[in-house]
């Protein structure tokens, strides 16, 4: 379970996410990563994550099952996360038949991608 200091809410705090972060998208999830530009590099807000999962994934059962196993392995992983960071994690269609296995596999594969491409990305804002 994630606390709720770790949980994207607003629907902005997800737009900005999806439009500033970098993005990886694996064969069923794409991750959206950012780094919050804060004006005060001193404050250390923690990692936060959101999760969008469509009705394309099935029924209300399903959605939440996904959601589930999502939030489960985020959670184990919001610690390697860049501090004040913001991760918005979106199921595709595909992950509805997927084990939770092969989520954090492609969740870490994901992750992996989108850290290198944030890293190399000069802070524009």
């Amino acid at each position: 379970m994630l606390p709720a200091g770790a949980r994207l809410t607003r629907r902005d705090e997800f737009a900005s996410t999806i439009r500033h972060g970098r993005r990886a998208g694996r064969s069923r999830l794409v991750v959206h990563l950012d780094m919050a530009s804060t004006i005060d590099p001193a404050s250390q807000a923690p990692p936060r994550a959101g999760f969008v999962v469509s009705k394309a994934v099935g029924n209300a059962v399903v959605r939440h099952r996904v959601t589930r196993r999502l939030r489960h392995l985020v959670a184990a992983r919001l610690g390697t996360l860049p501090t004040g960071s913001s991760l918005v994690v979106r199921a595709l269609p595909p992950a509805a038949a997927a084990t939770s296995a092969e989520l954090g596999a492609d969740l870490d594969s994901a992750l992996r991608s989108a850290s290198k491409k944030l890293r190399g990305r000069e802070p524009a804002r």
